[in-house]
C-alpha cells in the first residue's frame, strides 16, 4: 500500500483534493486553484491518521459563510466515504451512481448530487439534452425557472436565479414630503418666491409664483429571518437585499435570528460575493433559533426612530415560527404597525395551498400587518414589485377578518 508520505501518495492526495474542489465548485461553492493548494498544506500539516481533524482543516480552507456548511458537509461525506466510492467518483465511469444511505447521512441536496455526478456524467443521453436544449431555449424555459422553488433548485438554476434577481426592480409609489418645488400650475402660492419677483420687478405686482410638494419613494427597511427553518430562503433572499441597496438610496437592512443584526453598511459594496461574506462576518446567530418578540422588541427600541421616517415601508420575511411560542410578538408588531407607511409579511409557507396560522408567531403577527405575501420564487418578488407600486389604504382590518375566517 502506497504511503501518504511517498510521492506517489502525495500525487493521489493532489488529485483527490482537486476532484473534490471540483465537486464543490459545481455545487455553488467559490473554491479557485488557490484553495486547492491551500487544502493541500492544511492536510499536510495536520496528516491523515484522524478523519474528524482530515474534515475541519478542509472546512477551515473551503468554508467562509455559514450557509456553505451543509454543501460542504453532505459533500465531504459522500466523496470521502470509501476507497471504492472514491474511485468511482474520480474516474467517473459510473454516472448513474447511487449512494446507498445511511442512517447517519441526510438526503443529499440536488445540488450536491449534480456536482458529484460531475459534467458529461450522462454520456450520450445527455448529450443529446444539451443538443436539444440549444436548439430550442425559449421564453417558456425561463418562466418555468422564475415558477420553481428556491428549495428545488439545482446549482446552476440559482446562479441564473441570481442573475435574474439582480434585475428585478422594486419601486415603492411616492409619497409627498414636506418641501415644495417651484410649479407654474401647483395648487399653492409660494408668497416668498412671489415677494423676490417683485423685488427684482421693482415692487410692481408680479405673477404668483406658484408650487407643489415635493414627492419621493419613501425609506425601505427589511427585516429578514435568517434561522434553521428560513436559511434556504434567507441565502437567495440576501441576494435580493444586495440588488436593493445597490439599486435605490434609503433601503435600511436587518437580519434576525435570536439576535437583530444590522447589515445596511455590508450590503452597499458592489461585489455581491465580498458583501456576503461581510455579513457573514457580522452575524453571530445565522441557523439558529428565532426569537421575533425579542428582536423586534430592540427594534423598535433603538432603530425605529432612526429609520422608519418619512413613512417608512417596511418588509418582515420570516416564517413566524417563534421559539419563545409569540411572547410579547403581538404587542411589538403593533407598535412597529403604527411607525411606518405599511408592513408587508412575506413569509415562505404561504406557497402551500393548505397553509393555516396554526402557530402562535403567525397568530400573533398576522392582526397587525399590511399585506401577506408568499416569498419562495421569483414570481413572487416580481409580484411583490407590483403591489408596492400601487397605493392604497392599509389592509389592517382585512387581515382580522382573513385570520378570523382562517380560526
Amino acid at each position: 500500500m502506497t504511503s501518504p508520505a511517498s510521492p506517489i501518495g502525495e500525487a493521489r492526495l493532489a488529485a483527490n483534493l482537486m476532484h473534490f474542489a471540483r465537486a464543490l465548485r459545481a455545487a455553488g461553492l467559490p473554491v479557485g486553484p488557490g484553495k486547492v493548494l491551500q487544502a493541500l498544506e492544511a492536510v499536510e500539516a495536520v496528516g491523515l491518521g484522524n478523519r474528524r481533524d482530515f474534515y475541519w482543516a478542509l472546512h477551515s480552507v473551503f468554508v467562509n459563510r455559514r450557509d456553505q456548511r451543509p454543501v460542504f458537509d453532505q459533500a465531504f461525506h459522500v466523496f470521502w466515504r470509501n476507497p471504492d466510492l472514491l474511485k468511482r467518483m474520480i474516474g467517473m465511469m459510473l454516472p448513474g451512481m447511487r449512494v446507498p444511505p445511511s442512517p447517519d447521512q441526510k438526503e443529499l441536496s440536488r445540488r450536491v448530487a449534480d456536482a458529484l455526478r460531475g459534467p458529461g456524467a450522462a454520456g450520450e443521453e445527455q448529450e443529446k439534452t444539451e443538443i436539444q436544449v440549444d436548439a430550442a431555449f425559449t421564453v417558456s424555459d425561463r418562466e418555468l425557472l422564475q415558477a420553481k422553488d428556491f428549495e428545488k433548485m439545482s446549482a446552476d438554476e440559482l446562479a441564473e436565479a441570481k442573475r435574474l434577481m439582480a434585475r428585478i426592480a422594486l419601486p415603492v409609489a411616492e409619497a409627498a414630503t414636506r418641501r415644495h418645488r417651484l410649479d407654474p400650475t401647483g395648487p399653492r402660492i409660494d408668497p416668498r418666491a412671489t415677494l423676490r419677483r417683485m423685488l427684482r420687478q421693482g415692487g410692481d405686482v408680479a405673477e404668483l409664483v406658484r408650487s407643489r410638494r415635493r414627492t419621493r419613494p419613501p425609506p425601505l427597511v427589511v427585516l429578514c429571518d435568517i434561522s434553521g427553518s428560513m436559511s434556504r430562503y434567507s441565502r437567495m433572499l440576501l441576494h435580493f437585499l444586495h440588488a436593493l441597496s445597490n439599486d435605490r438610496d434609503r433601503v435600511y437592512s436587518f437580519v434576525f435570528g435570536t439576535r437583530l443584526t444590522h447589515v445596511t453598511r455590508h450590503l452597499r459594496h458592489r461585489d455581491v460575493d465580498v458583501a456576503l461574506d461581510a455579513v457573514a462576518g457580522a452575524v453571530q446567530d445565522w441557523s439558529g433559533g428565532t426569537r421575533i418578540g425579542a428582536t423586534l422588541h430592540e427594534f423598535n427600541r433603538v432603530w425605529a426612530r432612526r429609520v422608519l421616517g418619512q413613512g417608512a415601508v417596511v418588509l418582515l420575511i420570516t416564517d413566524g415560527l417563534d421559539r419563545d411560542a409569540g411572547e410579547g410578538l403581538g404587542r411589538e408588531a403593533e407598535r412597529l404597525h403604527k411607525s411606518c407607511r405599511r408592513l408587508i409579511w412575506l413569509n415562505p409557507l404561504l406557497r402551500w395551498e393548505g397553509f393555516a396560522p396554526k402557530s402562535s408567531g403567525v397568530r400573533a403577527l398576522l392582526p397587525h400587518v399590511d399585506d401577506f405575501r408568499p416569498v419562495h420564487n421569483l414570481n413572487s418578488l416580481a409580484d411583490l414589485a407590483g403591489a408596492l407600486e400601487r397605493t392604497g389604504p392599509r389592509r389592517h382590518g382585512g387581515m382580522r377578518a382573513w385570520l378570523k375566517g382562517m380560526a
